[in-house]
């Protein structure tokens, strides 16, 4: 089973981000939060953030067990740019563009297993419609 996570348009140059992410690509999701937690770059927090939402959607919507999930894909790509300028010398612009990113996880895992046997419910007497027949024979 698979779970996706998308961090869209996070604030930092993807060349600064993909370097932290190549430091938690292929491992468990317990050992890459951790190793994210001790990393002393800027980047790590959304990276964590990021496997920390796929964690969450692995566990919440799809029943994983949280033992077994891995990372399988983490992938950084460039977002759009946004445009600023400059003042310079002599009443000059000069350009520059602040660099943004998308981060992707893919988490592999397997489900939990059930072990709770389902039970079935029993009539009771005491039920609305019960009671409604009672009232109109009397």
């Amino acid at each position: 089973m698979q779970v996706t996570a998308l961090a869209k348009g996070v604030r930092m140059s993807p060349r600064k981000v993909s370097l932290v992410a190549s430091l938690v690509r292929g491992r468990t999701v317990a050992d890459a939060l951790v190793i994210l937690e001790h990393t002393p770059k800027r980047a790590a927090t959304p990276v964590a953030k990021a496997i920390a939402s796929a964690k969450a959607n692995a566990v919440t919507n799809h029943r994983a067990d949280e033992k077994s999930l891995v990372i399988e894909h983490l992938t950084v790509t460039a977002a759009a740019r946004i445009k600023r300028f400059r003042p310079a010398a002599m009443g000059r612009a000069l350009p520059y563009q602040k660099k943004t990113s998308h981060i992707k996880v893919v988490l592999v895992g397997t489900e939990k297993s059930s072990s709770k046997p389902k039970t079935t419910a029993k009539a009771t007497e005491t039920k609305p419609a019960a009671k409604k027949a009672e009232g109109k024979e009397a």
